[in-house]
């Protein structure tokens, strides 16, 4: 069987990692296309060293710009290469412009569409990934959802047929990658961390990192605190960061992204996550470290439920008390699967 794979972002090089593995020792050929949405050696290179992705058949070089600019562009490189390569499916993960535009050109070539980490809703479309996610579960054929609220998502959208529960490839990447980030990275020693001493934050959204007044009152706001406060800055939001952090106590250290890795180790041994992604907000559960979440919503609502995360949108001056007495958490459950979702998505996309 033939699979092409369309990738673009971060979250989708680790989330293919673990697919393509599945694919290759399933015996079925993949051909991968790399949008290029991230471009930066430190934001997409280091993920196919470290995780060994295959090398990407096609590189797009959609690069940085509007929503309409990246899809559109992502569009047509993904229609062309669908018309000469003919697969059998298209492979599209999460929400970001690579997963609309490769569901788009597939669905007007009639290519099956499988989506991975479908059913997700935040219940916010000024979220343009909520646009994208919600086009391609109308499109697919096959959705594979991590959880029983994605289903139940579905199903008040009137999808009830191809639905796939199999939990999250996440988790399968975390429990792989995880150990060997333990033994291999330096990132604590080399920034002089301490287990369990450091607050780590990753903020990147356009509704928190585009508009100064925001971003300076977070930057103000998680800047008092006592632990020092570990910031890996995406590319786009440097230049901004740098100038709005002048009048910032600084107990933020602001580092360059750091590949997976790195990541795991950062999350799993910072005291608390402050964050506005939703992977890694799902990461800091399976991580079973505490989190807040600088958003008014969540995909990952069963975080939020078993009190491992809460939403700080529009209460970010809670910060300092919450990370200085977080609330014990009710419960945690294994909701996101065992790290077998590859392998049982391959096998359901090879079974008629």
């Amino acid at each position: 069987m033939k699979f092409i794979t369309v990738i673009g972002a971060r979250p989708q090089f680790v989330k293919a990692a673990v697919v393509s593995q599945a694919i290759k020792a399933a015996g079925h050929q993949e051909i991968l296309i790399n949008t290029g949405q991230h471009y930066d050696n430190n934001m997409a290179k280091v993920f196919f060293d470290e995780m060994g992705i295959p090398k990407p058949q096609y590189n797009l070089g959609v690069g940085s710009g509007t929503h309409a600019t990246q899809t559109a562009a992502a569009l047509v490189g993904i229609e062309e290469i669908l018309m000469n390569e003919k697969p059998d499916w298209i492979i599209v993960f999460g929400d970001t412009n690579a997963t609309i535009a490769g569901a788009l050109a597939a669905s007007k070539l009639h290519v099956r569409i499988a989506h991975i980490e479908a059913g997700l809703r935040s219940y916010n479309r000024r979220m343009p990934e909520e646009i994208n996610r919600i086009v391609t579960d109308v499109l697919s054929e096959k959705r594979f959802v991590p959880t029983q609220v994605a289903v139940d998502n579905l199903h008040k959208e009137g999808i009830t047929s191809g639905i796939h529960v199999v939990g999250d490839v996440m988790v399968d990447a975390l429990m792989q990658y995880t150990p060997l980030g333990e033994a291999k990275s330096d990132i604590l020693t080399r920034h002089q961390l301490i287990e369990k001493s450091f607050v780590l934050l990753t903020i990147h959204r356009p509704s928190n990192a585009d508009d100064d007044a925001r971003f300076k009152h977070i930057l103000d706001v998680v800047g008092s605190l006592d632990q020092t406060v570990v910031f890996p800055v995406h590319p786009r939001s440097r230049e901004r960061v740098q100038r709005l952090l002048k009048d910032v106590k600084r107990s933020i250290l602001t580092i360059d992204p750091v590949g997976y890795l790195d990541m795991m180790v950062l999350e799993k041994n910072a005291h608390t996550i402050i964050t506005d992604s939703g992977g890694v907000q799902k990461e800091a559960y399976l991580h079973k470290t505490p989190c807040l979440t600088v958003r008014n919503e969540t995909e990952w609502v069963e975080t939020v439920r078993d009190g491992w995360n809460i939403l700080v949108g529009e209460t970010v001056e809670k910060i300092p008390a919450l990370v200085n007495d977080f609330p014990k958490p009710t419960r945690w459950e294994a909701h996101y699967g065992q790290g077998d979702a590859a392998t049982k998505i391959v096998e359901l996309l090879a079974t008629p």
